[in-house]
This record gives C-alpha cells, structure tokens and sequence, in this order.
C-alpha cells in the first residue's frame, strides 16, 4: 500500500468572506463553489491554484466529516511560488501584510528553500517558499 499525492486540505475559519479575500486576492487563488455530496443544498467553498485544492469549513457551520477539534488558526502550510522571494515581500509590503518572519533559509520537501511567513485572517502560519 502506498499513497500517491494530498488530494485537498481543509482550513477551519471564523470569517468566510475575509479569508476568501485574503486568499484570493492577496495569494492569487481561484474561488469555487461546490454542492455538498451530502447536502445538494448546502454551498461550500474552496480556493484553488494548480491542481492544490484547500477547503473551508466556517468554525460554527463545519462539514461532516470533520477534524475531531476543528478551530480556526491551527494550520501551517507552506506555499511553493516561482515569484521571487523578494518581489513576494515588496508586494505584501505594498498590501500592508506583516512578514513575521525572512527571508529565511529552511528545508522543504525537496530540498532547501527560501521562506518568508505570514499569517492569515485567522492566524494561520503561511510560508511562501522558492525552492534554492
């Protein structure tokens, strides 16, 4: 047995519309609305880029299933990008976005990478990398 790629990711938020914001117009990810396959009824929400899917599930509104504890500011994820690490900060700079912590030697999945952090609405731990 053995597993081939992470299908898509779940983010647990306490404001729908400013992270849809923060991650579509800041990180430049698509929108999609999708019917849940439980409930035709019930719209839900994903942001996109490539073939990376992450979906968001509203803090008092969660999808079942769902994580045991579900909260919002709980993740850590990190982004891979071909836009240099620097035109990344001077863009975040221009919109106002807090780099926490960089640009800063790390080690991703491949190898070494260039990292800059930043947080969304809810706090989470966003890393936007270039691979070295």
């Amino acid at each position: 047995m053995k597993l081939e790629k992470i299908d898509h990711v779940v983010i647990t938020v306490k404001d729908l519309d400013k992270t849809i914001d923060f991650y579509t117009n800041i990180l430049g990810m698509r929108l999609e609305k999708f019917s849940s396959s439980l409930d035709n009824n019930q719209i839900r929400y994903a942001v996109s880029f490539g073939s990376q899917k992450i979906n968001i599930h509203e803090e008092k509104k969660s999808f079942k299933p769902n994580a045991l504890n579900p909260s919002s500011g709980s993740m850590d994820i990190c982004f891979i990008s071909k836009n240099n690490i620097n035109d990344w900060v001077n863009y975040l700079d221009k919109n106002e976005i807090n780099i926490e912590i960089g640009p800063k030697k790390k080690t991703g999945s491949l190898g070494p990478i260039l990292s800059i952090y930043i947080r969304d609405p809810d706090f989470n731990l966003i890393e936007i990398s270039n691979q070295l």
